[in-house]
């Protein structure tokens, strides 16, 4: 019977391969795409007083390795617009006057926003913030500011938490949920169905019938897609009533996201069932694609804290822009124009998988 389970597995080269292959990838994925400490993160920079003391505070964020300083803003329009488009992580404004009232013993304020929608992405930057202020005047306060040295830091370090005041895991985790739980079960039960029909010889009937690939595919995808809907609204519902995330953008805008986010889904699976011989097989196939979209769209772990591999493979699912979709609309209140830079991956996604679907599911016909 050992021997016989050998030759099975052996003639069962895809299952073999999944055994192999899935390990491999979580080895890969955990060891290396994964950091829970985020580094580098992007930080535009609005500075109204270009003070020594305002350059000296920029050079000590590069230093700390947690902030990697990018665009020069104009106005606090600006950088609103930067954190809601998630351009950039933090924004740094110095106010106008800041060194002058520093000299003065005046107390200034020196604000950080922080796009908080991803606790998880920002609370270690925000931490090593907190501690940049007493290394800083450990170098600056000397001369007149020498007597402010062993006291606290001559001016307010004001940190506001834009979109997640509180730092509530829910706020971040809910909304993802929503994406996750698509990718899972749209991809599962596209290819389980079809396959299903393969193996129960069911097939053949439809061969029989004057339909034609694309008709036959179609009439597998659209039911699932009103199961998709109503996942969607038990997931706003629940965010809504049970975990209090609030839901500050349109509904309707969030509805016709999921509409091209599941048809991207329900095309893979379809693409699967193709290649499958039977249910396992599809569910394998399921896992295989689940597992990285999972780990690298940014649900688990913070984006930015993977290699730029990672990131570049992470750019090429679909969860990982409709996380930014549903994150954008629930949490920031995003509109069309905030989320129009994620539709086309989306769409292109969507077209690739439903051509490559009809154009399997054509020759399994045949």
């Amino acid at each position: 019977m050992v021997y016989k389970e050998f030759i099975q597995m052996r003639r069962d080269r895809l299952t073999f391969a999944m055994m192999v292959g899935i390990p491999l990838l979580q080895l890969t994925l955990f060891g290396y795409a994964i950091n829970t400490d985020p580094r580098q993160l992007p930080t535009a920079a609005l500075i109204s007083d270009d003070s020594p003391f305002a350059r000296r505070f920029l050079a000590a964020l590069q230093t700390s390795d947690y902030f990697q300083l990018g665009d020069r803003l104009d106005n606090a329009a600006q950088a609103d617009r930067v954190l809601a488009l998630g351009q950039a992580q933090f924004v740094v404004q110095i106010p106008s006057g800041f060194e002058r009232e520093l000299l003065r013993g005046e107390r200034p304020q020196l604000l950080i926003l922080a796009d908080a929608t991803d606790p998880s992405a920002t609370g270690s930057a925000l931490a090593a913030l907190a501690e940049l202020p007493n290394r800083l005047l450990a170098e600056q306060m000397r001369g007149p500011l020498a007597a402010y040295a062993p006291q606290a830091p001559p001016f307010d370090l004001v940190i506001q938490r834009r979109y997640n005041p509180e730092g509530l895991t829910e706020h971040n985790i809910v909304p993802g949920l929503m994406g996750v739980i698509l990718t899972m079960t749209m991809i599962m039960m596209t290819a389980v169905a079809v396959t299903r029909e393969r193996e129960r010889g069911t097939m053949e009937n439809l061969l029989a019938t004057p339909v034609r690939p694309l008709e036959v595919m179609l009439g597998k995808i659209l039911p699932y897609v009103g199961v998709a809907y109503v996942q969607v609204t038990l997931v706003v519902l629940a965010a809504m009533w049970l975990f209090a995330v609030p839901v500050r953008g349109s509904l309707a805008l969030l509805y016709a996201a999921v509409g091209i986010f599941v048809l991207a889904n329900l095309a893979v699976g379809v693409f699967f069932s193709t290649l499958a011989r039977n249910q396992l097989q599809a569910m394998q196939m399921t896992f295989f694609f689940f597992l990285p979209s999972l780990l690298l769209s940014g649900f688990m772990f913070p984006f930015r804290g993977m290699p730029n591999w990672a990131q570049a493979i992470g750019e090429l699912l679909p969860l990982t822009h409709f996380l930014r979709i549903v994150r954008g609309i629930m949490l920031k209140g995003n509109q069309a124009a905030e989320i129009f830079a994620h539709l086309p991956p989306l769409l292109v996604f969507t077209a690739l998988a439903l051509a490559l679907g009809v154009l399997r599911f054509r020759r399994t016909l045949d």
